[in-house]
């Protein structure tokens, strides 16, 4: 439900606030008060296109924003409403024609606004926003209406299926035209990497021995040099610390404080003598063998190769071989898999085409429940000679809704042929048209909130009566807001605003208020004769008497 729109420097607009409640909101007002202002607006929020003209004189921005109530509405997932069940929705315009859209301060474009306001509002006016001018819509309306969804949904799934099964064989038989090509390819490919005999961590072992027999030259002159210092040279480095402990030792019978270094200096010998024999073991190790380093070479090139071909490392070529013995296995089985998966398809084509057969079927008895219906409601709203049509088209072959295509057709005059409702030209018409369909579609199309502009037009009496009485019913199940010039459509109002025009000293503005119920004889009186009279107020009395 709409629960306020607000409404900041637009046209003739200042700042105006306006709140809506649940029922028939029905706003009224002098022609020209800026009643359509209003209208335009909440389609600004919903994503209509916007340019700098709409701003009011002046202003370097403008913005409407409208907060609805969600907890009644079923929303896509892709857009939640706030904890308290409230979705802001809040549209910013500048003097560059360019605009800023927000859902709960969110910033998102224009396409993800339209698709948001397309679950809240429809706008039934010269201007509409309107679901129901889509015909993929309207095919799911009429499914609602028949209660076909069970039966449409098995129908999308086994497209879908039918669909993947096509995909999977074109692949299939893409395969097949290159497949001695392939097969001779893979199999070169497998061998070529199989032979190699890659190890996980092969290639950083390798470079490392490759770097110590390169450098072994520098490796054996620096372990030699240590290993003389250590050990093997004359006054080195194991026999001076031996001549110190011995020392030392005597000594420490004069201090005793020397045995701290003297111990020390312990720990420390079987250490260097261990360190020698590390270094004379490593020395053995830099003996350079030349056929070593020419595997090394060959190995590491061997690698490289590879990682060229299938990868940028071990694992992925390792990977790379794991998928060509896939794909090898696949192609070498492929005659008989095509063959298997041909036959699954016209199965699965025969059950496609056998539901679609149903649910066309389905649809036509559906489809003329629905004409029927709307010749009904058709006559109440001063559209007696006028003819609704239901046309239904068969498809070639099966789409992704079914086997038909829909459009729903109109005629307001005898003799003319019924043209799809997208091409009707007047805005009267067709907001009676829609609100014909809104009654009679009630329980199954779910949008909350509707709203009808210029509904009244070129009617009266009567049939006015007969279109507040719809429009009084339309709102049990909607919240339905209206601008009305009739006073037999006013009257039935559950919620009365009344829009007027200010003029200032320089300028004009837009105010709203909610009516009283002693306001409400007195605007309703002013609608039935022009101005304001004992007779006309009587007449208000009775008519908000027989409506409520």
């Amino acid at each position: 439900m709409l629960l306020e729109l607000l409404i900041k420097n637009l046209a003739i607009i200042d700042n105006l606030s306006i709140t809506f409640k649940p029922g028939l909101n029905v706003l009224t007002g002098e022609t020209g008060a800026g009643k359509s202002i209003i209208v335009d607006a909440l389609s600004l929020a919903l994503g209509e296109r916007a340019t700098s003209e709409i701003l009011k004189q002046g202003s370097q921005e403008g913005s409407v924003q409208a907060l609805f109530d969600t907890q009644d509405i079923k929303l896509p997932d892709d857009f939640p409403a706030c904890e308290d069940n409230s979705l802001i929705i809040r549209r910013v315009i500048s003097t560059s024609g360019k605009s800023r859209a927000y859902i709960n301060d969110n910033i998102v474009n224009l396409s993800t606004l339209q698709t948001l306001g397309s679950f809240l509002v429809d706008i039934h006016s010269q201007h509409e926003h309107q679901s129901l001018m889509n015909k993929e819509k309207q095919l799911e309306v009429l499914d609602s209406f028949g209660g076909l969804e069970g039966l449409r949904d098995e129908y999308k799934k086994l497209f879908i299926e039918t669909n993947n099964l096509k995909e999977e064989i074109r692949k299939i038989e893409e395969n097949i035209r290159f497949k001695e090509q392939r097969i001779d390819l893979l199999r070169y490919q497998i061998n070529e990497i199989t032979q190699a005999r890659l190890k996980p961590d092969e290639e950083e072992n390798l470079i490392q021995e490759f770097n110590i027999l390169r450098n072994s030259h520098r490796l054996s002159e620096a372990v030699n040099l240590a290993r003389d210092l250590l050990y093997e040279a004359e006054d080195s480095c194991l026999e001076r610390v031996t001549k110190l402990l011995q020392r030392l030792k005597d000594l420490s019978a004069i201090d005793p404080q020397l045995m701290e270094t003297v111990e020390l200096l312990s720990q420390a010998r079987p250490l260097l003598e261990e360190a020698s024999q590390a270094l004379r073991s490593l020395k053995e190790k830099y003996n350079i063998d030349p056929k070593r380093l020419d595997y090394l070479n060959e190995r590491l090139d061997l690698i490289e190769r590879l990682k060229k071909k299938y990868g940028a490392s071990i694992g992925e070529i390792q990977s790379y071989l794991e998928n060509a013995q896939e794909e090898l296995k696949n192609l070498e089985n492929s005659e008989e898999k095509l063959s298997f998966l041909k036959k699954e398809l016209e199965g699965k084509k025969a059950a496609l085409l056998r539901l679609a057969e149903e649910l066309s079927e389905r649809r036509k008895e559906v489809a003329h429940l629905i004409e029927e219906a709307m010749q009904k409601e058709l006559k109440e709203v001063a559209l007696e000679k006028a003819q609704f049509r239901v046309n239904l088209r068969r498809l070639d072959e099966p789409a992704k809704n079914g086997i038909d295509e829909i459009e729903f057709e109109f005629s307001a005059n005898p003799g003319e042929p019924p043209k799809p409702i997208t091409k009707i030209a007047s805005g009267g018409e067709l907001s009676r048209l829609m609100l014909c369909l809104k009654v009679i579609l009630a329980e199954v199309d779910r949008i909350p909130v509707l709203i009808f502009d210029e509904v009244d037009a070129g009617i009266g009496g009567v049939t006015a009566d007969k279109v507040g009485q719809r429009l009084k019913k339309l709102s049990r199940h909607r919240q339905v807001l209206c601008i009305t010039h009739l006073p037999q459509i006013a009257s039935r109002a559950d919620h009365h605003i009344k829009v007027e025009k200010l003029q200032k000293k320089d300028s004009v503005t837009v105010k709203v208020r909610d009516l009283s119920s002693e306001e409400r004889q007195e605007e309703i009186a002013r609608m039935l004769s022009g101005k304001i009279t004992d007779a006309s107020l009587k007449h208000a009395k009775e008519l908000l008497r027989e409506s409520g």
